[in-house]
């Protein structure tokens, strides 16, 4: 194994996530609403992302204090209806993370060594 160079200083450090999108629930919540373009019903997205109505309200309320989402309020029918669509702002700031992960993702498989196989381990013993 090479020893780190000073250009690999700070090469895992990810500078480049966000911290508002980088939460678990986070993620799923704008993974979620960027594959419906014309936004999801509060308990639709609750039911998406397996959470409870308070986690779900505390996390939105985030995401839209960040400008990245957009909570409309309105009714179905005769039922009070809570819509959530991701922002402009938002899908671009997603986007740019995930292009960031892509990054990370693909750095560390083209670094990775493949685990050695049976046929492997019999061809070449140590």
């Amino acid at each position: 194994m090479t020893p780190p160079t000073d250009d690999d200083a700070g090469r895992f450090a990810f500078e480049g996530l966000d911290r508002v999108l980088h939460e678990k629930a986070r993620l799923g919540i704008l993974a979620s609403l960027l594959a419906h373009r014309d936004g999801v019903t509060f308990t639709d997205l609750k039911d998406l992302c397996a959470l409870t109505d308070g986690n779900l309200s505390r996390h939105l309320t985030a995401l839209q204090k960040a400008s990245l989402i957009a909570i409309e309020k309105g009714t179905a029918g005769r039922r009070p209806q809570t819509r959530v669509k991701l922002t402009a702002t938002g899908k671009k700031r997603f986007l740019e993370y995930l292009a960031v992960l892509e990054g990370i993702i693909s750095g560390a498989l083209s670094n990775a060594t493949p685990p050695a196989t049976t046929a492997d381990a019999q061809l070449n013993p140590a």
